[in-house]
């Protein structure tokens, strides 16, 4: 969930470590720090809160030095503090991490009888005590880290400097992602491409179980039983120009109004629009006549997006699908018939109970399909089949571009097993298709709704809580409605299927509670109608999104109706889920909270 980066550089790196950061902010903005080799000390300078505040204190206080490491943090354990923040260090070494070491009690506590003194609550500060501990007694910086590695439970991906070694840097990796990047004369590591994007663009990525040593040449890589390992380097696709926001005063509007070129550019990499087919990018390793079951796991909205694609798989394709969490999944030891098949969402690739869910069925021999936005990641990398979304990079940390993205990807995945399976005829292909070419335009349509729609979000702001209703595919986006709304305004919000607010949720209704209904019109338009005047009846404030035919239909008065362009009933969420986000994103403006950072949460997942 944090963010590292390290550099061996031919000259002063602290401004470059900080550029680095910059890119990694989405995976944690609670504190930052970076270290580097100054003669024959290590110099740190730290800060709580967002990266700015470290760039004031560097600017105040520079620091020098050709070898840095640096930071930007997801609190796990201990306060966001600047004692707390990365790096964390003794009087020899320096260690950033992500992750979390499980058993940093029992290493703390044995530390401690030695002398060690800890000055944050962090589990992180054990590694650099523990590597410090072996440096004392003799061993050299690569023994004292291939000793430590062994005795720490958890996730973890490390960079560590040595006090007096300025030509050295050791990284190492198991469970969090961790990836070198190639200079000249020059060495790098870094979370991911994109913090090393504007350094090289040839990167390696280290496998579970690796570390590497590496000087400013040369990276020598180990396995996990120590043995030196072949990691091939690749170039990487990531763009080195650092996002910006545009004219939009948030990244989360800038990206909400991009979606109609991303879903374009991810459309055309999944259908043949001049044969109105659908035209995957490679052929798949499996016969969909073969595959009984269909399991869906990810986290999050990710995992609303599987929630969506259950019911266009067993609609168009017959298959059953059963969706999970990745974080229960993965405990839950499921039965799985070998040669199903199990796909994984994820916009980074990197979440970690999605990358354990993945692990699980690989094991139990299922064909294994990832839906990602970033093709080097973890996941991408493990998985049998890797669909990537072509959102480019989602800075917000409210994920927008990348679910309808991820729906687009897994509508054309879901045609193609309907066709496969021989329940979707050619022409009903050629149907759906059609539908999907015009989304791009339908989504422009849709984004014409925003100024009703900020008007709504000034109701929606003096709420304390909100319902979301729908039926159908409408159901999955009501729950991804609440939690947009929940994420970045911290308005309490719940999503339900329209059907069960007998069954408990009308107890909330008031006259105090929005009641915004996804209602596009279907063929269960009428039953939505009927749970409409149920909450009418006690006083609701419905806020309806439909389209014209359905707008004409309802004869009780809303609060509002937002009225969006006709369409085939099959993919509406893709298009519906544009006003849920306008609404989300108004409303947390109008708050104003932090809409890119919101607090507590981060973009990539890397921990559990």
């Amino acid at each position: 969930m944090c963010g590292i980066v390290g550099i061996l550089g031919r000259g002063p790196v602290a401004d470059r470590l900080i550029d680095s950061l910059k890119r990694l902010e989405y995976r944690g903005y609670d504190s930052a720090g970076i270290g580097t080799l100054k003669g024959n000390y290590i110099e740190l300078r730290r800060a709580e809160g967002k990266l700015r505040n470290l760039e004031t204190r560097v600017r105040r206080h520079p620091v020098s030095g050709h070898a840095g490491i640096g930071h930007t943090r997801w609190a796990t354990h201990g306060k966001p503090t600047e004692h707390n923040a990365h790096p964390h260090a003794t009087d020899n070494v320096a260690v950033v991490h992500n992750g979390i070491i499980e058993n940093f009690r029992e290493l703390r506590a044995e530390l401690k009888q030695h002398g060690a003194y800890f000055a944050s609550e962090t589990d992180t500060e054990v590694v650099a005590h523990l590597i410090d501990s072996y440096l004392k007694n003799g061993c050299s910086p690569q023994d004292a880290v291939k000793a430590s590695l062994p005795r720490l439970v958890g996730a973890f991906a490390l960079a560590i400097l040595f006090k007096g070694h300025h030509e050295l840097m050791i990284g190492a990796r198991k469970g969090s992602p961790l990836a070198i990047g190639h200079g000249e004369g020059e060495m790098y590591l870094g979370s991911d491409a994109i913090a090393l994007a504007h350094l090289t663009d040839l990167i390696t990525y280290l496998e579970d179980g690796d570390w590497a040593v590496l000087n400013r040449n040369v990276a020598v890589i180990y396995d996990a039983q120590g043995t030196v390992a072949r990691r091939e380097v690749v170039k990487s696709a990531t763009s080195s120009v650092l996002v910006d926001k545009a004219n939009y005063r948030h990244f989360m509007a800038k990206e909400i109004h991009e979606q109609p070129e991303v879903i374009g550019q991810t459309l055309a990499h999944y259908v043949d629009i001049a044969n109105e087919s659908v035209a995957l990018p490679q052929e798949l390793p499996f016969d969909f006549n073969a595959i009984g079951h269909i399991s869906i796991t990810a986290c999050g909205t990710a995992g609303y997006a599987g929630h969506i694609a259950k019911y266009w798989f067993e609609r168009l394709a017959r298959i059953p699908v059963e969706l999970d969490v990745a974080s229960e999944f993965r405990y839950r030891e499921a039965p799985m018939r070998r040669g199903d098949l199990a796909i994984f969402i994820s916009q980074s690739g990197e979440t970690a109970d999605t990358l354990a869910a993945l692990r699980y069925a690989k094991s139990q021999g299922l064909h294994t399909l990832s839906i990602v936005n970033v093709l080097g990641s973890t996941i991408a990398r493990e998985s049998g089949i890797v669909l990537q979304t072509l959102a480019g990079p989602e800075i917000g940390v409210a994920s927008t571009k990348a679910f309808t993205c991820q729906l687009v990807v897994l509508a054309a995945l879901a045609v193609a097993a309907g066709k496969a399976r021989g329940e979707l005829s050619e022409s009903d292909e050629v149907d759906l298709v059609r539908v999907l070419i015009e989304i791009p335009r339908l989504v422009t349509r849709a984004l014409a709704s925003e100024p009703q729609i900020e008007k709504l979000a000034r109701d929606i702001a003096k709420s304390r809580d909100v319902l979301y209703l729908g039926r159908g595919t409408s159901f999955p986006l009501a729950l991804e409605g609440a939690l947009k709304l929940k994420e970045i305004s911290y308005i309490h919000a719940a999503g339900y299927a329209a059907g069960e607010l007998k069954h408990g949720p009308i107890a909330l209704v008031d006259e105090s509670v929005p009641v915004i209904v996804i209602a596009p019109c279907d063929r269960l338009f009428e039953k939505t109608i009927s749970n409409m005047h149920e909450v009418a009846a006690r006083g609701g404030k419905i806020i309806l999104i439909t389209d014209a035919s359905g707008a004409a239909e309802v004869s009780m008065d809303t609060l509002a109706t937002v009225v969006l362009p006709e369409m085939g009933t099959t993919f509406t969420p893709i298009v519906y889920a544009i006003p849920v986000q306008l609404l989300a994103y108004h409303t947390a403006n109008l708050m104003g909270t932090d809409v890119d950072q919101p607090r507590n949460l981060a973009k990539s997942v890397t921990v559990e």
